[in-house]
């Protein structure tokens, strides 16, 4: 990881107003193909951020992108103010960048307490220090308000879909993340379970950490989402906040790169503009 230049503005003194995570002209070319065509998207601080498009519209890309996965064609990620180039997913994880894909990199065959900490693992006189993990794991997902786990100790592969998100989570935010994306994350989970990691959602904002949630289920979108940006064919086209959309202008948006009409009146939702 290397920081390329301060680019903060002047006057916005420990980074008020300034958003966490901050991309300019990011730009993705996989030989012929343009996935990714100039995005510039501004991810605030404990806020959450829907980002939505149909298939192939370079969401997988983006957010591969910003975790270190690929690097960028063009254009630049800049980090709390400061333009950053992020090479690896350790580096992305060094700057506070937590990426919770749609198979959770989740090992069945351990417990919570050893999922928690694969790779991270503390030691006490040359061994595992069992009991400050299991301690610090129990903290995490209380401060989470999980409450539907029975035991730190049950194996991941004995827990629902919901659990399982919570878990990923709940790794992230106890390795200090500042932002966490998430792929997918209600996807192939029944009614309860997606309540359950829709609240985890709301919880990680209220506890000031960032969310860029990458959904194709509006309606989850609409209910946890602070802001929305909306990709076309490797475009941004639109972003904003929320309460500037509603579901048939973001479909619009989703299958055509525009929107022809502001959503009905009454609906409580304004004009949200488009770049398209």
């Amino acid at each position: 990881m290397s920081v390329v230049a301060d680019t903060s503005t002047p006057g916005t003194a420990g980074g008020a107003g300034r958003p966490l995570l901050s991309l300019r002209g990011i730009a993705k070319h996989f030989g012929a193909v343009r996935a990714l065509n100039g995005v510039d998207l501004d991810v605030p601080a404990g806020q959450v951020t829907a980002l939505v498009g149909d298939n192939g519209a370079g969401k997988s890309t983006l957010i591969k992108t910003v975790s270190g996965i690929w690097a960028p064609s063009d254009g630049v990620i800049s980090w709390e103010g400061r333009a950053v180039e992020v090479h690896t997913p350790r580096e992305a994880d060094a700057l506070g960048i937590a990426t919770v894909y749609q198979d959770l990199a989740l090992c069945d065959n351990l417990d919570i307490v050893q999922n928690m900490f694969l790779g991270h693992e503390r030691l006490g006189r040359r061994l595992l220090d069992e009991a400050t993990m299991e301690k610090k794991a129990k903290q995490t997902l209380a401060d989470l308000s999980v409450t539907t786990v029975q035991s730190v100790r049950q194996p991941v592969g004995s827990l629902s879909g919901g659990q399982r998100q919570s878990v990923a989570v709940a790794r992230a935010v106890m390795r200090d993340a500042k932002l966490v994306i998430m792929d997918e994350p209600t996807a192939a989970l029944g009614v309860s379970q997606t309540a359950q990691v829709l609240d985890l959602i709301h919880r990680l904002g209220e506890r000031g950490i960032a969310v860029l949630v990458v959904s194709h289920n509006l309606t989850d979108v609409f209910e946890v989402a602070d802001r929305i940006a909306v990709l076309y064919l490797g475009r941004l086209v639109s972003s904003g906040p929320a309460a500037e959309y509603d579901t048939q202008r973001t479909v619009e948006l989703i299958t055509t790169g525009t929107a022809s009409a502001a959503p009905a009146a009454g609906s409580g939702n304004h004009t949200a503009e488009s770049k398209g």
